[in-house]
């Protein structure tokens, strides 16, 4: 069988990652497939999976739309048109969704075509709750439950959080526009990569799909304890090293708390944060190491080994899978009780979870980790 999915990123970050994994797990199998992709560039050995959707000019001009209008989703019509039109060459069995956010592709669009296709098979993997609401992406941090009102969505509160909109917005309209092109699918059914989100997707207007709960997998051939020199090359043996690590960093992954954190724990401890930007990297505190996104997960699995503990103070999440390659290298977890989180943590390797923002919970535990080593 043919598969396609569609996803803003191939072969980086977390989303893109999985899409890999499945894909290369069908080819074994005797599939064939793609990966067409709106974003980020695509590691030498996954480009023979990518296709890529529009380019960097059609992603900016989604981008500008988004941010004066909050029509995220609803541009890049000539490039989803151009596509469509490449789909219907390779003429796959399945569809597989997932980030369809991201600036690259129209949902409209898409959809319209896919209704068209009765007899295609799609399925459509949710990462996060942007499907149903009408700007967000996440709205449990600040306790919001606008979508699920008789009203929908009237006035978000997080316009200037992804995607950010400056300008003018029409949430319950967006809503109702998502409403229309997700309903009605002959053949979609809906994956979930936690219980937390398929309790919500059964809230929303996406309840009449069929919804399977299926966990988010790491390669553990990759990640699992590994020899590591990254505490001597960093000068960092005798301490305390205390790892987080996010495709993206902002104030929902916990990145203020860090900050806080740098200032109550003594030069016994270390703080080390993989997955920073330029910027971000020049405003950080002079005592913690910064480190730049990486794709190299051995990389990442070295570093992994090399922490004392990791800690991933994230506000809101679906299945945070950093927590999972923790834990296989080796790693216990401290991790906000939040979304999914819960369903990732190993108690039986030492992983805890935490009340959401207790800094002092969280600051007693890595000091217990400096305690045990006396």
């Amino acid at each position: 069988m043919k598969y396609l999915f569609i996803n803003s990123v191939c072969g980086i970050r977390s989303t893109g990652r999985i899409c890999i994994d499945l894909a290369e797990k069908l080819e074994r199998e005797g599939h064939e497939c793609k990966i067409a992709y709106g974003r980020g560039e695509v590691p030498e050995q996954y480009k023979k999976y990518a296709v890529r959707i529009g380019n960097d000019i059609d992603v900016k001009m989604h981008v500008i739309k988004t941010r004066l209008f909050d029509e995220h989703g609803f541009g890049s019509k000539s490039a989803t048109k151009k596509f469509i039109k490449w789909v219907e060459l390779y003429n796959p069995d399945v569809i597989w969704l997932h980030n369809i956010h991201g600036y690259y592709i129209n949902v409209e669009i898409l959809f319209a075509w896919i209704k068209k296709n009765p007899n295609l098979q799609v399925k459509w993997t949710l990462h996060d709750c942007w499907a149903f609401t009408g700007h967000c992406a996440y709205f449990t941090a600040i306790n919001c439950n606008q979508w699920n009102s008789n009203n929908g969505c009237i006035s978000c509160p997080q316009l200037k959080k992804y995607p950010a909109c400056y300008m003018h917005s029409d949430v319950k309209k967006n809503l109702r526009r998502k409403y229309v092109a997700f309903s009605g699918v002959k053949n979609l059914s809906l994956v979930t990569p936690s219980k937390w989100l398929e309790s919500l997707v059964k809230k929303s207007f996406l309840k009449d799909y069929s919804i399977e709960v299926v966990y988010n997998t790491v390669d553990r051939n990759i990640f699992k304890p590994t020899v590591s020199n990254f505490k001597e090359i960093n000068g960092l043996k005798g301490k305390i090293m205390v790892l987080g690590v996010a495709s993206v960093w902002d104030d929902r992954k916990g990145l203020k708390d860090f900050v806080t954190l740098s200032k109550l724990l003594d030069n016994k401890y270390q703080i080390v944060l993989v997955g920073l930007n330029n910027k971000q990297i020049n405003r950080m505190p002079q005592n913690i190491i910064c480190i730049s996104r990486t794709n190299n997960t051995k990389q990442l699995a070295e570093i992994y080994s090399a922490a004392d503990v990791f800690v991933n103070p994230t506000y809101e999440d679906n299945y945070p899978t950093v927590n999972l390659e923790s834990q296989y290298c080796g790693t216990k977890v401290y991790a906000y009780n939040t979304g999914g989180t819960i369903e990732t943590i190993d108690q039986n390797v030492g992983s805890k979870i935490i009340r959401v923002g207790d800094i002092n919970q969280l600051l007693k535990l890595i000091k217990q980790e400096g305690n045990n080593e006396n």
